[in-house]
């Protein structure tokens, strides 16, 4: 009986499909933050790298949530193989350009699965996306907010340190 329970799958193939590549978009994320870090921790942007190793683990544990969801679901997960990230950056600044970049696809592809949901009628996925969603508008944001510093203070040796010590310090707020 418990065989036969498992076989049946909650999730439709193109929805599970998609679930599986944002698993393997998530662990891109996570491989791509952890090398930014290390990048930071070579040229001396201490707070920056704390910044971005937090990132990397926070992305992989978005990629544990979603495999657990399908695997939850009676689906088959997959592990996903990621390509070696960039580990070189001109700047500081490009580090962040490249985060708010992987961000934004992160984002399109939340946004494609909860449509792809709404026209499967997956109400049970589309809701647990919704915490997906919701933590897109936070991840942006602060990728955001970090670019706007190199706008307001430029980017000659101070205003880096001070925009250094304050990357840890955004935070999005909701109302």
């Amino acid at each position: 009986m418990k065989d036969l329970m498992r076989q049946k799958v909650a999730i439709q193939d193109s929805v599970m499909s998609m679930l599986n590549k944002q698993v393997k978009l998530e662990a891109q994320s996570s491989a791509a933050y952890l090398a930014m870090a290390a990048w930071c921790d070579q040229h001396g942007y201490d707070h920056s790298a704390q910044f971005f190793y937090e990132q990397s683990n926070e992305e992989r544990g978005h990629m544990l949530k979603l495999f657990h969801y399908v695997s939850d679901m009676g689906g088959q997960p997959m592990v996903a193989t990621v390509d070696a990230p960039q580990n070189e950056f001109s700047s500081l600044r490009e580090v962040f350009e490249l985060a708010l970049e992987s961000e934004i696809n992160v984002t399109e592809s939340i946004n494609q699965i909860v449509a792809a949901c709404r026209k499967a009628n997956d109400f049970a996925t589309e809701n647990f996306m919704q915490w997906f969603v919701k933590e897109q508008v936070e991840e942006e944001f602060v990728a955001r907010r970090a670019l706007e510093f190199f706008d307001m203070l430029g980017e000659d040796p101070a205003s880096l340190l001070l925009i250094d010590e304050r990357i840890l310090k955004i935070k999005y707020t909701e109302e």
